[in-house]
């Protein structure tokens, strides 16, 4: 096995233990495994990805509903979704 897929095994151990945690949390509509995003540019680094329906600044949000930048020693991404609507 080489090194990326040990990386995306860890963080799906990681996203199995902490989704339905994340999911509770205000303005999460979900969570997954991609490519972390800067400037809205797609970056090679696999991260566990938490999307919100809107980023909102880190001090208008309640203590419980911050999303920590890592999990477990996995790096976190929160990416903006809009809202996800089944169909």
């Amino acid at each position: 096995m080489n090194e990326q897929q040990e990386r995306i095994e860890r963080i799906q151990a990681v996203k199995a233990a902490h989704e339905a945690n994340l999911l509770a949390k205000a303005n999460v509509v979900g969570v997954g495994i991609g490519f972390r995003q800067e400037q809205h540019r797609r970056t090679d680094d696999v991260v566990l990805v938490v999307m919100v329906e809107k980023k909102v600044p880190r001090a208008q949000l309640a203590p419980e509903d911050i999303i920590p930048s890592e999990i477990d020693g996995v790096p976190v991404d929160v990416q903006e979704s809009g809202r996800i609507v089944p169909q």
